[in-house]
Parts: structure tokens; sequence; C-alpha cells
């Protein structure tokens, strides 16, 4: 075994390799030259996302290990300049290249313009340019990775509990979400029903008005009357010319949290169903999903204060050299992945009684372990997925693709509440300000007085 490590440190010392695009040190070849794996995945994003960045220099920005995520533009581009194969990378975006064989590429100066401007990119897929700047702001809505695919479509990834599905016999009906809605069924269900077929068929048929399930109105009236709509207590305001340090934003966002877990705990308490469950499944259920609960609620019913008045107070913190070169490459992704999803429910204009169906759906998950009693977990869940689906067709009837839309959102909540809580502490301050500070421009155009995704729709928990 000794022998083995000597041998593993000294044929690493013996190779030299290093990023042709960094130099860090290289793993391998990766569409067709040598480099490492944070360039890798940096050309792949940019090919399959089709991004155009911008420089606010010269177009001739240092790359070094450290420097090389200050400006995607001349990292991109000199990936391309150093022969990247866009080419290798595979259509799918699944890991490997499409062909093994395939080496580095030289293109003209002609070429490369096109793809840093976007050109070839809108000419190739008919799409609108997608712009990204230095800062991470950009005006695009498209997924940066993995959440929903082309078309507004889930993939199978994105979904909550891939490994079962629920046999809709030929597609669902009336009776069957009456049934759903009232009486259990002995039936295997899927915490998010495949959404292909469903989303398939509503494209095919026209709207047609309809009255709503009688049961459906009191069951979503329950949920949102449980939910604390107050603003947030946490004081967010912050004097003119004040700079507001690493160690005072992360204590305020330390603070947040706690606001905000305690309105959870307190909205357990306040469920239709509190009694229908045992304490020990209430508390795995919180012990799990909390911090998809907190993401989900930062992004409808108090977007206006976290993208308002949080922002500003981000605003005023400037982070440190330091600071800047140790933000790593998954806090990037996590960094684009949460403003397109701030994109996303901004667009959809979420109401308060789809968030409150939905905060109940991504609670009641019986594929979490350690659960007592799974069955009635699952008759509650379907429940509320029917009566959610119910409710947003009956008001949304011009939307027919609206229902399994938002139900995408939460596979995307899901994985990037899981990232959030492995973000190290430290890296956290810059983290919430490069986001906030992308998506506060995209709130305020928009904004016309009230929070664009804190909507109602005629009804009050009261009525």
């Amino acid at each position: 075994m000794k022998l083995l490590v000597e041998e593993s440190i000294n044929n690493d010392a013996a190779d030299p390799r290093v990023c042709l695009i960094c130099g860090d040190r290289a793993t391998g070849l990766h569409y067709g030259i040598i480099s490492c794996e944070g360039c890798k995945g940096f050309f792949k994003r940019s090919i399959c996302n089709k991004r155009v960045y911008r420089c606010s220099r010269d177009k001739n920005c240092e790359m070094s290990r450290k420097q090389r995520n200050r400006c995607q533009y001349c990292r991109l581009l000199k990936c391309l300049q150093m022969g990247m194969n866009r080419k290798a990378i595979r259509e799918d975006g699944m890991p490997g290249g499409r062909n093994k064989s395939i080496g580095p590429v030289q293109i003209t100066d002609e070429e490369i313009e096109r793809i840093m401007s976007g050109q070839e990119f809108k000419e190739e897929a008919s799409l609108p340019e997608h712009t990204w700047s230095n800062n991470g702001d950009s005006s695009d809505h498209s997924s940066p990775s993995n959440g929903a695919s082309e078309g507004n479509q889930p993939s199978p990834a994105s979904t909550l509990s891939s490994n079962r599905s629920l046999e809709m016999g030929g597609g669902y009906t009336a009776a069957a979400r009456d049934q759903y809605i009232n009486t259990p069924m002995n039936t295997t269900y899927q915490l998010l029903p495949h959404l292909f077929s469903y989303a398939t068929q509503s494209g095919l048929l026209a709207p047609q008005p309809r009255s709503l399930y009688p049961q459906s109105h009191p069951l979503v009236m329950q949920l949102v009357a449980a939910e604390d709509l107050a603003p947030l207590a946490t004081p967010m305001l912050i004097e003119d010319g004040y700079k507001v340090t690493q160690v005072e934003l992360f204590a305020l966002l330390c603070r947040l949290a706690d606001e905000l877990l305690f309105r959870q705990i307190s909205w357990i308490k306040k469920l239709p169903f509190f009694c229908e469950l045992s304490i020990e499944d209430y508390t795995c259920l919180l012990s799990s999903t909390w911090q998809e609960l907190i993401l989900l609620s930062c992004l409808t019913i108090y977007s206006a204060q976290i993208f308002g008045d949080l922002a500003d107070v981000t605003a005023k913190y400037t982070p440190s050299d330091e600071e800047l070169q140790g933000f790593s490459e998954d806090s990037m992704e996590l960094m684009e992945r949460l403003i397109y999803l701030f994109r996303k429910f901004h667009q959809l204009k979420v109401s308060n009684e789809e968030y409150a169906c939905m905060k109940a759906i991504n609670f009641l998950n019986q594929d979490i372990r350690g659960l007592t009693n799974v069955s009635q977990l699952e008759q509650l869940n379907k429940r509320y997925w029917y009566v959610c689906q119910d409710y947003t067709e009956y008001k949304y009837p011009q939307q027919p693709k609206r229902f399994p839309e938002i139900m995408m959102c939460l596979p995307e909540i899901r994985f990037m509440a899981g990232k959030l809580v492995n973000v190290p502490l430290e890296q956290l301050p810059l983290l919430f300000k490069a986001v906030l500070h992308s998506c506060k421009s995209s709130f305020i155009s928009n904004r016309t007085g009230s929070s664009p995704c804190l909507t109602t729709t005629g009804t009050s928990p009261g009525n």
C-alpha cells in the first residue's frame, strides 16, 4: 500500500500537465484539449445553455486559477482560442463527450465572434439571445441547468420521486379527481406524478370554462389561513452611507433564517390536518424540508422584502478580493440557478392559494426516511395535489400548462435548498449579494406597487 501511494505521488510530481485555459492542474483531455474540471464544466455550461457574456474591460483579462471567475467572457474566449471543440459536447447535456476521437479545433476569428455574440446560437435554435454579464445579471428565462428542459417540460431527473409512477388510466378525469379529494385510494402514488402526458393532453384541448369543485375551495382556504402573511419583523433598514461588513450581513441572514424557521413551526400547528399525523412524523418532515419551505416563501410571499429591503442591505456590502477569489464554481452555478428560479416565479406570479398548495405538497413528502405513517402522508399529498390542479385550472383556464409549470418548480427548489445548506458560511454574504443584485433590477422594472409573486385571485382567508 505504501509503495502504491509513493508511486502515485511520484507520478503526480512527474506529470506537468496544466490546464491550457487557467493554468490549474489538468485532469485530462476535455473537448479536445488538456484542461481542468472547472474549465471543462464552464465550457460545457456556456455552450449547452447558449450563454452570451460581456467583458467590462478590454477583452484581454488575465486567466489564472484565482482570476478565472472574474470575467466569463474572456474565459470562454480563451477556451475557443485554445481549441476547445463545442461539437464534442453531447447534445443531451449528459456527462461524457459525444465522440472521444474528436480533437481540438481551430476556428477563424469570425467564427469565434459569432459564438461570443450569440449569433450562432440564435441561428441554430431560433431562440432569443441569452445575455449574462460579469456580475451574474442575465436577461433570459431559461434554466441554467437541469431544472426544466425546453418547452417547459419537466426532465425525468427533476421529478421528486422518479422511481415510481402513477397509472392514470388514459389521463386525468373529473371522477378520479373527485375521488382523490374525498376518499382515500389504495393505488401507488408518486409525490410528483409524471407531467409529460398531462402537459401534452392539456395543450391539445381548448380551455373549457368550468366551476370549481365544492371540496377544493375550503381545502385551499384552510391552507391559506394557516400562513403568516404579515411582513417579516427582522429589521432590514440601513442608514445611507453606512458600509455593511461581512460579519454584519451574515448576522442579519442568520436572524432572518431564525424568523422564517419559527414561522414554519407555527404554520405546522395551524395546518388543517395537524391532528392526523404524529409529532414524530412532523418533526421528521420539518427537519428534512425546512430549507425548502424557507426558500419557497422567500420567492413568493416575502419576495418584496427579500428582493427589496434585503437587496438594499447587501448593496452596502463590498466583498474583499479574498472573498471574490474564494467564490467557488459550485457557488457560481448555484447563483445562476437561483436567478433562473426567481425569474420563473416572477413570470408565473404565483398566487397565495397556489403557494399554500405548493408548500403543503412539498412538505408532505412520503419518501423521507423515518416516517411512521407513510400511507396517511400519501393520501394527504395526493389530496392537495389534485386540489391545487383543480384550483389552478379553474382560475387560469387560458393557461393550460400553468399547473405543470408550477409543479416543476418544486424539484428545482428541493435541489437548490440542498445545495444552499452546503455552501461554506463565509461565502453566503457574497452569494446573497450577487443573487439579490441580479434579481432586483427585474423586480423593480416590473413592479406595480406589490410583490409580483404575492397575488390573490379574488378570495381572502376570511371569506
